[in-house]
């Protein structure tokens, strides 16, 4: 009995872990019990030597000392003052208003905040929540059905899930031993496309149930002209002129993908910012306009959340910063943007701090738990058990990833992304490496797998966080004055579940085409390094005298 335990520790391992998570126990306290646990059998077996838990010391100094994870903070303040800085309720009301009587227009405006705000704030929960309290009502009010509107905000708000400056990606890098720069990189084309899917799944339903997602009346358009129009030209024409510009800035760049799109974009809100001042400017002194109000009040509150994301995205991207000092400049952005708006308070930071200091310590804590249950792990050679196991499944590369993320979408009912980067990702990763595996792509795939755990009935966080902010009981619209129904808890499980399909093609289609993610390479060079030889020519040195010194 006690060679059949020794023998196979490690799945004996892998499968009591499992028991105690599913159990309900902490993900952190369940990782360090297991690990400790079979430390000491191990111990007692004599498989390992009695001082094996002298190494635990330095493996979890490790965790404090990683400068990589001092970008969760960063961003996670950021988040969180952003949401609290009146930026989102800004941002959904004018493009709300921007694609007016369209019908799904409020859906696609969801869309679009929730790619602005994933790319601003990097948390889930800050977007759900920012956007129920907001569109939700409105939505509503104009007769959204129920399960549209609650999935199609609520999968807008996982979107901080995959689009950078997501934390998982930062937490992903690090336990794959990538660059998270790099990673953000591939993440970027990946996490537009998926935002482009759940536009398109809008436009679908609007045209086979229109009235499941109806337009806005005319008479709830704002920002018109003095003679009625809506002044949508002068937008376009801006617009077009913004995208010249920066494109005209960036023609002889060398730049390419992520870099490209990302400097090109921050030449264009510069020039159309500036014309937007200066229409304002002329406005104020002499009453004549050449933009409309719509095009101002657009340029006006898209400008500071996209230059923000160069603040953040575009010096990480062009190599100016690190993620840690990007995460710090982002958090100062966001500082500067509340107080502009004059939401800044103590009582915000106060919050902001306290939330931040909250998710930080949580992420820690699994950290440590997790380098306490891999030191046993890898002491009985886990790692090598695991390896072995994956490598050996038919089909190759396409075999290993079709069963990896069906596992890890199974587990994704049961887990935090947190736990599943920390526990399930270490082990992939080597097995990954050696069929060849790119680690980035592999990263990236995971990344929008596990953006599912916010999303699957009846476990999803996004789901929480919605019914959090959802009406639960009847009541009276204060713009209408009409009753309205509540928001079942059914309604906002099934609007999930279509945008779950949608993440699982968006997997597939990430796996069918690398390039959306291979493009962080860049041009590497044609040279083959084995074909390179280096020849040291020979030089000739006078002869060394050791003769004895010369009086």
């Amino acid at each position: 009995m006690t060679a059949f335990i020794i023998a196979n520790l490690a799945p004996i391992m892998f499968a009591t872990l499992v028991v105690v998570l599913l159990l309900g126990y902490p993900a952190a306290f369940s990782l360090g019990a297991v690990g400790l646990f079979y430390a000491v059998i191990g111990i007692e077996l004599g498989e390992f030597r009695p001082d094996f838990l002298n190494a635990l010391p330095e493996r979890v100094y490790g965790v404090m000392n990683n400068d990589t994870l001092l970008a969760i903070p960063f961003f996670t303040f950021m988040g969180l003052v952003l949401e609290r800085s009146g930026m989102a309720e800004d941002l959904l009301d004018t493009i709300g208003q921007l694609f007016g009587t369209i019908r799904g227009g409020l859906a696609y405006a969801v869309v679009f905040v929730g790619a602005l705000l994933a790319a601003t704030t990097g948390v889930v929960a800050a977007s759900v929540i920012s956007m129920g309290l907001i569109s939700l009502p409105i939505m509503l009010r104009y007769g959204y059905d129920r399960r549209m509107a609650t999935g199609i905000i609520a999968a807008s708000g996982t979107l901080a899930q995959i689009i950078p400056p997501s934390l998982v990606l930062i937490v992903m890098a690090d336990q794959l031993g990538k660059s998270v720069g790099d990673m953000y990189e591939g993440a970027f084309i990946p996490g537009l496309v998926l935002a482009g899917l759940y536009a398109g799944y809008a436009f679908l339903v609007s045209i086979i149930f229109p009235k499941a997602a109806p337009g806005l009346p005319k008479e709830a358009i704002g920002f018109r002209e003095d003679n009625g129009s809506r002044g949508l030209i002068s937008l376009g024409v801006l617009f077009i002129a913004s995208c010249v510009f920066g494109w005209f800035m960036m023609r002889n760049s060398e730049t390419h993908g992520a870099d490209f799109v990302v400097l090109s974009m921050f030449n264009g809100i510069i020039f159309a910012f500036a014309v937007a001042v200066l229409n304002w400017v002329i406005d104020k002194l002499t009453g004549f306009r050449f933009l409309s109000k719509m095009a101002q009040q657009t340029t006006f509150v898209m400008v500071p959340p996209l230059f923000l994301i160069f603040l953040v995205l575009g010096t990480i991207f062009i190599g100016l910063a690190t993620p840690t000092e990007g995460g710090a400049m982002g958090a100062a952005g966001a500082l500067i943007l509340g107080a502009a708006k004059r939401r800044l308070s103590w009582d915000l930071i106060r919050q902001a701090t306290e939330s931040t200091a909250k998710l930080s310590a949580f992420v820690v804590f699994i950290l440590v738990g997790a380098r306490v249950f891999s030191l046993t792990f890898y002491g009985v050679s886990g790692h090598v058990w695991v390896e072995h196991l994956l490598t050996s499944l038919p089909g190759g590369q396409v075999g290993f990833l079709i069963f990896v993320n069906a596992f890890v979408f199974v587990l994704a009912f049961f887990l935090d992304f947190f736990e599943l980067a920390f526990i399930v990702i270490p082990l992939l990763g080597p097995a990954a490496e050696h069929l060849g595996i790119d680690l980035i792509w592999f990263g990236v795939i995971l990344g929008v797998n596990m953006q599912t755990s916010f999303m699957h009935p009846p476990f999803g966080f996004a789901l929480f966080y919605l019914r959090s902010v959802a009406p639960k009981e009847r009541y009276t619209d204060r713009v209408t004055g009409k009753r309205m129904d509540p928001v079942t808890t059914g309604q906002i499980y099934w609007g999930a579940v279509p945008f779950v399909v949608i993440q699982i093609i968006m997997v597939g289609l990430v796996i069918a085409f690398p390039s959306m993610v291979m493009h962080y390479k860049g041009t590497q060079s044609n040279i083959d390094p084995n074909s390179v030889k280096i020849e040291v020519p020979q030089i000739e040195l006078p002869p060394l005298d050791f003769g004895p010194p010369q009086k």
